[in-house]
């Protein structure tokens, strides 16, 4: 059974730096796809970024060059490094991972930014 274990979130004011790491178990194959995703109150879960194992990355319009996605494929651990938050970054935040074509999802994370 794979597991994910997030963590980072908090609260922020607008304009600050948070980084979500989330750590995956369990996954017997190489784990292509990881991502994270939101969704802030009354709204559809949305993808926010997602990294494949070669590197490639694809951005939501909306955080592109502000969020910066990576990972450690020896750890099999995905990083959000999130930067000029704004207030409608405001979200539970989850990561999401494909094993090897399952998803499994994270706990989710409160990101809150505010004054």
């Amino acid at each position: 059974q794979v597991q994910l274990v997030e963590s980072g979130g908090g609260l922020v004011q607008p304009g600050g730096s948070l980084t979500l790491s989330c750590a995956a178990s369990g996954c017997i194959f190489s784990i292509n796809y990881m991502g994270w995703y939101r969704q802030a109150p009354g709204k559809e879960r949305e993808l926010v970024a997602a990294i494949r194992s070669g590197g490639v990355t694809n951005y939501a319009d909306s955080v592109k060059g502000r969020f910066t996605i990576s990972r450690d494929n020896a750890k099999d651990t995905v990083y959000l490094q999130m930067n000029s938050l704004k207030s409608e970054d405001t979200a539970v935040y989850y990561c999401n991972v494909r094993c090897p074509w399952i998803n499994y999802w994270g706990q989710g994370t409160q990101v809150t930014v505010s004054s």
